[in-house]
């Protein structure tokens, strides 16, 4: 679709399914589900901001996760919400791009917050001597600035690159401008191809594997030491159901695309609205019940 007049080129999103019919219910179920993001990641970042007991560095990373939970859901959510009501559920491409942009930075930061959430809970339980010497307030904020500008510096590639192609589709799978975007361009680029593989490896990954890495010295230590068990059953476990259940959403997410198989539009559907509700939704409630000091400050809150 094209706008003469400005000059803008538009996309149809084609992965809804029954939305005129379903429409109100869908934007009902969804702008909750927003609203309960939106106000429990919020209110578990102000309980560890106000208490100076979670001053941590394991609290500040998780308080950073629960940021980032809301700029995605921002950067999704209300285009999603949009769409719902509207008899045609479009979007402009160079939005398409910014939202792809987001949505690409964003869920590559969550890893890298994760990869550092492991390393501190390795310190913290495999060389607790040297812990306070190497998580130092300095350490902690060179991390976080790495966890969100490395990311964005690395997507900004391949957003510029997408940008500058020809396209010839003016049709999306998806309800959303992600990794799908790259159909439509006219000529599959070698270049973008190979720096996806890259982006494939240093932002998935390897950061996987580091994780894996690191919680499986932390089980070695923890069975070799009985008095650690029970600490890193508390302070790991949260984690490592967080990392499994943002993995396998996020590898449905970028193999479906890349595959192009023929997956009905209901299944394309259901995958893409898990992924942009579990994370956000489930990561402050696992924390909130999981993490017993966060757990202790809910209680007394409630």
């Amino acid at each position: 679709l094209m706008d003469n007049r400005l000059n803008v080129t538009y996309i149809t999103f084609g992965g809804h399914v029954e939305v005129h019919k379903y429409g109100y219910l869908y934007f009902v179920v969804m702008f909750t589900v927003y609203i309960l993001i939106i106000s429990s990641n919020v209110t578990i970042v102000c309980i560890i901001i106000i208490h100076k007991n979670l001053h941590e560095p394991m609290y500040i990373f998780i308080a950073a996760l629960l940021i980032n939970s809301v700029l995605f859901s921002t950067a999704i959510y209300p285009k999603l919400l949009i769409n719902f009501l509207s008899d045609e559920q479009i979007i402009s491409y160079p939005a398409c791009l910014c939202q792809w942009f987001s949505y690409n930075w964003l869920a590559a930061s969550d890893f890298f917050l994760l990869s550092i959430m492991a390393y501190d809970r390795y310190l913290s339980i495999c060389n607790p001597l040297k812990y306070t010497t190497i998580m130092r307030k300095t350490t902690v904020n060179i991390f976080l600035f790495s966890a969100w500008i490395l990311p964005a510096c690395l997507f900004s590639v391949i957003i510029l690159l997408s940008a500058m192609t020809e396209i010839c589709q003016f049709h999306l799978k998806g309800i959303l401008c992600n990794s799908t975007v790259q159909t439509l361009h006219c000529v599959r680029s070698r270049i973008m191809y190979i720096y996806g593989l890259f982006l494939f490896v240093t932002i998935l990954l390897l950061p996987l594997l580091f994780i894996l890495f690191t919680y499986g010295r932390i089980l070695v230590v923890s069975y070799r030491c009985r008095g650690v068990r029970r600490r890193t059953a508390q302070t790991c476990l949260p984690h490592l159901l967080v990392l499994i259940n943002f993995s396998c959403l996020a590898a449905f997410d970028v193999l479906l695309p890349r595959l192009e198989l023929d997956t009905p539009k209901i299944v394309r559907f259901i995958i893409t609205v898990q992924f942009v509700i579990y994370s956000p939704l489930f990561n402050p409630i696992i924390y909130g019940l999981k993490i017993r000091r966060i757990n202790d400050h809910l209680k007394k809150l409630f």
